[in-house]
């Protein structure tokens, strides 16, 4: 399992988890697609749009590996701002390479592609 150095761990101050420390002995837990309803709760939308701003800031448009990132917080964000790259696509794979959907991501984020949003 890659660990992708330099990209945080959990969103400050909070027990939301952006990466694992180790691999789990009986495979990668699967990614899957959840749907954001309108209804959530403010630390899931801020959660989201911290995690999606350190995947700008760590990847911009270039594919990267599944590596130690979690797979809860993927989920969020797969099969709309964050797609599979492989083709075909394992989502039960660290190595899984994926890519984000620039397009889609500045639409539902916005403030995470703000070069001051780390200051």
């Amino acid at each position: 399992m890659l660990k992708h150095r330099g990209f945080p761990s959990r969103l400050p101050g909070s027990d939301y988890q952006f990466t694992l420390r180790r691999a789990n002995p009986k495979g990668a837990t699967p990614i899957i697609r959840r749907d954001r309803y309108a209804d959530r709760r403010p630390p899931d939308r801020r959660a989201d749009l911290y995690f999606m701003a350190a995947l700008w800031q760590q990847f911009g448009t270039e594919p990267f590996e599944r590596g130690n990132l979690d797979a809860g917080r993927l989920s969020w964000l797969f099969g709309r701002e964050v797609l599979a790259y492989d083709d075909p696509f394992d989502p039960a794979d660290y190595e899984a390479m994926l890519v984000i959907d620039e397009k889609a991501a500045r639409a539902s984020f916005p403030d995470a592609f703000d070069p001051d949003f780390w200051a």
